[in-house]
């Protein structure tokens, strides 16, 4: 008598999980006519760090404006691809329903309101939300938790405090809306290098602790890959490389382009011959 078929060990593996932000070879113009971004795809997992690298001018902002649907303010407009966040469509939104959905962005700039205080700066991020008094409270003393320099400084006007405060307020901000996922536009920018520890540990301490994914844009290479797992490298618009963080740290051209080490100035991926770019984008 035949033994009964047995399913493909294979076939019984559970289906990853979608990721919480796909973005499918979009395209950015400015003012109907400059072409920012061509083509650029990416995703982040659920509960993940993603890294966008390049250079100043590479595209990293401008994509992110592009997810936070921040381009309109400066005459900026996707004009091919979809972007799709936990799920659903979110390119047609207004920015404040995309925060509302649980995608909010941190300005580069740490653009706190400077004539408020640390804790009124926190609770303005916290205005989208309908849970109560008691439930944005917590949450405050949860961000205090996590940031113990804003806890100190609470009752200071956001102006006169340091630069690592503001991002650690900045952060803190977007915090308060109970976020699905940051949008981190280079954090340590114009920050002590220890400063910057600091705030990448409290990233990944928020990562870790509380499910909030990141997508962080960084020029500072080294650190960001020290805490993404994942990574995309952006030149001139175009994403030229990708891969895991461990494997671009040990990747030759990304070594002596984005490290610093072996070779001599900074070259671009594209006049390199060992490194062929796979084209990502629509023709």
């Amino acid at each position: 008598m035949p033994e009964p078929a047995t399913a493909d060990p294979v076939s019984r593996l559970p289906d990853p999980a979608p990721p919480i932000l796909s973005v499918n070879n979009i395209e950015v113009i400015y003012d109907h006519v400059i072409l920012v971004l061509k083509g650029v795809s990416l995703t982040v997992p659920k509960g993940g760090i993603v890294a966008i690298l390049g250079a100043n001018g590479a595209g990293k902002t401008t994509t992110l404006k592009a997810i936070s649907n921040l381009l309109h303010s400066e005459r900026g407009e996707v004009t091919k691809g979809s972007i799709e966040f936990d799920g659903g469509r979110i390119d047609r939104l207004s920015p404040n329903e995309l925060v509302r959905r649980g995608c909010i962005q941190v300005m580069e700039g740490r653009h706190c309101f400077g004539h408020l205080s640390i804790e009124e700066n926190l609770l303005t991020g916290a205005f989208t939300r309908r849970d109560g008094r008691a439930a944005i409270r917590d949450d405050l003393e949860m961000i205090y938790n996590y940031f113990p320099r804003l806890k100190q400084r609470r009752n200071s006007m956001a102006g006169y405090t340091s630069g690592g405060e503001q991002q650690m307020c900045a952060i803190g901000r977007a915090m308060m809306s109970r976020p699905k996922m940051i949008l981190l536009d280079e954090p340590s920018m114009g920050l002590a290098p220890q400063v910057v520890d600091e705030i990448f540990e409290i990233v990944k301490d928020l990562n870790t602790r509380q499910g909030v994914s990141f997508l962080v844009a960084e020029q500072n290479t080294n650190m960001a890959l020290k805490y993404a797992t994942y990574g995309y490298i952006l030149e001139t618009g175009r994403i030229v490389m990708d891969g895991a963080a461990d494997a671009l740290r040990d990747n030759e051209d990304v070594k002596e382009f984005y490290l610093g080490i072996g070779g001599e100035g900074r070259k671009s991926f594209r006049n390199v011959k060992s490194y062929k770019r796979r084209k990502r984008w629509l023709s």
